[in-house]
């Protein structure tokens, strides 16, 4: 029984990861005012606006990155990584942060250049990857990728909860990270390229 739970806790928490990016993105777009239902919101010293709906969103979102840190690690420790679980694993990562960079950028938050970058890195290394596996070579993460998600998952969560209390002394941590992590994202980007062109036949 022990077995069987550790061979499918992995998907499990890709799938909890889904899940929970989807109900925060219907949280960020659902009108309640519509419904006429508001959630409450706070001003700290003039400066920082508290949104509970966004501090939901937050508590949820940090959730589902542990999910993304936990299916892998158990995944590896079990012996249990899959093409399956890969592609799930990627899926619920572009839906994790990717869905929620282009709500954020519908609603303002940050500018539109963030999730087009991460968007057409995104395609672009799925595209290597794909080129890899019919040539017979996985595609492996890299450091500048996982620092990338690193820095967009911190960067989120901070927008999220009005960069609070960093905020208070206008310092934009949230902006920093956000930033940061798309500029690794380009970086990564070159990299992947750089290790697989082999695969990229742009003849």
């Amino acid at each position: 029984m022990k077995k069987e739970i550790n061979k499918n806790m992995p998907i499990r928490l890709t799938l909890t990861r889904m899940i929970l990016s989807l109900i925060i993105v219907i949280l960020l777009l659902f009108p309640f005012d519509m419904i006429n239902f508001s959630f409450s919101k706070y001003l700290i010293n003039d400066t920082v606006i508290i949104d509970v709906k966004l501090i939901i969103c937050a508590v949820l979102f940090v959730i589902a990155a542990v999910t993304d840190f936990l299916d892998g690690r158990l995944a590896r420790k079990y012996n249990l990584v899959s093409d399956t679980g890969k592609v799930m694993d990627s899926i619920a990562d572009k839906i994790l942060i990717d869905a929620i960079l282009v709500v954020l950028c519908g609603q303002g938050y940050i500018s539109p250049i963030i999730p087009v970058v991460i968007i057409i890195r995104d395609i672009f290394i799925d595209a290597v990857k794909m080129l890899a596996s019919k040539n017979g070579e996985v595609v492996g993460s890299i450091v500048s990728g996982k620092f990338k998600t690193f820095f967009l998952m911190v960067g989120i969560t901070l927008k999220l909860i009005g960069n609070y209390p960093l905020g208070l002394w206008n310092v934009s941590l949230d902006d920093f990270f956000i930033i940061t992590g798309t500029l690794l994202a380009i970086l990564s980007a070159v990299e992947y390229y750089r290790i697989y062109k082999k695969f990229i036949d742009l003849k």
